[in-house]
């Protein structure tokens, strides 16, 4: 697998510049629907909203515009799936012609990082600008930083990826389209981090880098906003206090629930979430062109219909309903989509998926007794080595992936061949002999084994994909050959995600990712949002809140291994030290991986072009995003 390989020169070079491509002298061209807008004297002419050096997008092939690409998705909590397709950042993670991951310039001119990686300053694009044709401005830089990332209300405590070391990042502003980013020590992952998570978690759905509409959101701010304005909002709004409009569910700041909020994306929201339908519209500002100066994107308008059963979404491709997804397309179905090809129209395409299918239990866990078990090093191995993997993947994933642990993907700078197969073997023997080392000897009339507190040692686990009900079918089968009850609960993504956020859960199945450019975001190694978010959360705010692991926990390694990177004075001791974090979490073994590296299936119509096959489907390169959706084009030349 070809990947990576050019990420990691960006941040060995102790200055980095890249700057947006000419554009040749020619009149900029735009999409018919927009010209008649012009025409009408509803809009200024293109080359008064573009950009004065616009960002040029190397499309596979020039398209042309027009149509509307039909996808589905799952409701509100699936919020991700649509955002993907348009997110932008300072700097992204982009497709190469040969297919590698690459760091790509966004929306600014130029950037540059000092000889120590503590300095790094970027120079957004001249005349560029919000969707609704206000100024992008380094005032929009200064709103983030003073009003949304400073601002306690708003954000009460920094993600460790803005503040490594606990030292939050400061911003310097030079003039009206630069500004510095500083960070006490060096760090050398930045570029990579801002490629993935951007900075505007606590902001906004799309989350830009560093930016945030000023002349927008000032009105739904503390420190511009009375409390009597602000409590009026929230009565407007329909939530209980300010704060609630601002996050990624946040009625003002989520842009799928807010068709008002300007953004700098490719496409945005008509009309908001109305219950079965998506609606997203082409941007009239958006600040790319292609090769021969065609502003994008060339697709009009992306339309998300509702689905709920796996069933349901099957039946939409295979009548046609769906132009190109990849979200959802499960592997499970390989054989029928192949199958129906012709039927509905399309292809099956191919990506190489980072994730690696996974059981994660609740290290801090409610239920005291499970705790205990699952802290049990000898319980936690048995837990996975009882699994038979090669025939999950053969019956679940249709053979397209391999039996693997959670540990970076193959083609990953991060790989290691030994950290791949640990605890990964079936051994089912050697499973309940750990069992019954751990003490858990004891077995009910059923022949379920009992717990310490005379309870069966039961666990239950929750599951967000219908798709992926085998997949729990047959682990419980497995578990039930070791004497321990596996339960499968179907629950939708919003209640999967509060669930593990509240600390309420005893097990999940989750599509693990990240596990391509590891540092561009470690957290999920570190315990959050999975396996260990108490601990996480008394990590990232300094004890303030969740909980602290005993003064012995393996996890205060992994902490402190990405400290040391996170401060490391070069690439090579940074790497070092995450290689270091990566075992530790893998050799601990507190989630079990059970299939990844799968072939991901995507539906492609045959009349939908410009998608690269054998991409890489991680978060880190936000999906399908990957490929630069705003070049994608519908039509039959």
């Amino acid at each position: 697998m070809k990947i990576f390989a050019r990420h990691r020169a960006a941040t060995l070079a102790a200055l980095l510049a890249a700057t947006a491509l000419s554009v040749p002298a020619f009149a900029f061209q735009e999409a018919p629907m927009l010209a008649e807008q012009v025409a009408a004297g509803a809009l200024p002419p293109v080359d008064e909203r573009l950009p004065a050096q616009p960002s040029v997008v190397q499309a596979l092939e020039v398209g042309q515009y027009g149509g509307t690409w039909h996808r589905a998705f799952k409701g509100p909590g699936d919020r991700w799936g649509p955002t993907k397709l348009m997110e932008e950042r300072v700097l992204k993670y982009t497709a190469a012609p040969d297919g590698s991951v690459v760091l790509t310039p966004a929306y600014i001119e130029s950037y540059s990082v000092n000889a120590d990686s503590t300095e790094f300053t970027f120079t957004l694009l001249e005349g560029l600008k919000w969707s609704d044709g206000h100024p992008v401005t380094t005032e929009d830089v200064a709103f983030w930083y003073n009003d949304i990332y400073n601002n306690t209300e708003i954000t009460p405590s920094h993600e460790t990826y803005l503040a490594p070391g606990g030292e939050p990042l400061e911003v310097e502003i030079a003039d009206d389209r630069t500004f510095t980013v500083k960070f006490k020590k060096p760090y050398v992952y930045f570029l990579n981090i801002l490629a993935q998570d951007s900075t505007a978690t606590s902001a906004s759905l799309d989350r830009p880098s560093f930016i945030q509409p000023a002349h927008y959101l000032k009105k739904f701010n503390n420190h511009y906003a009375s409390d009597e304005e602000l409590a009026a909002l929230a009565k407007e709004y329909q939530v209980e206090k300010w704060t609630d409009l601002w996050g990624s569910k946040g009625k003002v700041t989520a842009w799928w629930f807010n068709e008002d909020l300007p953004v700098i994306t490719a496409w945005k929201v008509k009309g908001g979430v109305d219950g079965d339908k998506v609606t997203m519209v082409r941007n009239p500002y958006y600040w790319a062109v292609d090769q021969e100066g065609n502003q994008l994107p060339y697709i009009d308008v992306i339309e998300h219909r509702l689905f709920e059963a796996q069933d349901a979404f099957n039946l939409m491709i295979v009548q046609g309903q769906i132009d190109m997804q990849q979200r959802y397309v499960s592997a499970n179905d390989f054989t029928f989509y192949k199958e129906n090809e012709e039927k509905g129209g399309y292809t099956v395409k191919n990506s190489l998926s980072a994730n690696v299918f996974s059981l994660v239990p609740n290290l801090t866990v409610e239920d005291e007794g499970l705790r205990a078990l699952y802290e049990n090093a000898d319980v936690r191995k048995a837990l996975s080595v009882a699994i038979d993997r090669d025939t999950i993947n053969e019956l679940a994933f249709s053979g397209l992936g391999e039996p693997r642990s959670v540990s970076p993907i193959s083609g990953s700078p991060y790989f290691d061949a030994e950290l791949e197969t640990h605890w990964a073997e079936y051994d089912p023997e050697a499973a309940n002999a750990l069992l019954d080392a751990a003490g858990l000897t004891e077995r009910d009339s059923a022949g379920y084994r009992l717990r310490p507190d005379g309870k069966r040692f039961t666990i239950v686990v929750e599951n967000r994909d219908d798709s992926l009900n085998n997949v729990l079918e047959l682990v419980a089968d497995n578990y039930r050959d070791i004497g321990v009850e596996l339960l499968a609960r179907l629950i939708d993504r919003t209640q999967w995600d509060d669930n593990r956020k509240n600390n309420n859960f005893q097990m999940q199945l989750v599509p693990w990712d990240r596990l391509s450019i590891v540092p561009a975001d470690p957290r999920t190694m570190m315990g959050s949002d999975f396996f260990a978010n108490e601990y996480f959360t008394w990590y990232r705010t300094g004890g303030e809140s969740g909980i602290e692991p005993p003064a012995d926990h393996a996890i205060r390694k992994v902490w402190a291994d990405w400290d040391r990177a996170a401060s490391a004075g070069s690439l090579e001791e940074a790497d070092a030290a995450t290689n270091d974090m990566i075992a530790e979490f893998v050799r601990n073994g507190w989630v079990i991986g059970l299939v990844g590296e799968v072939a991901t299936p995507t539906i492609v119509k045959t009349n939908f072009h410009n998608l690269q096959e054998g991409l890489v489907e991680d978060n880190i390169t936000r999906g399908i995003g990957i490929a630069r959706t705003q070049q994608m084009w519908i039509g039959d030349r």
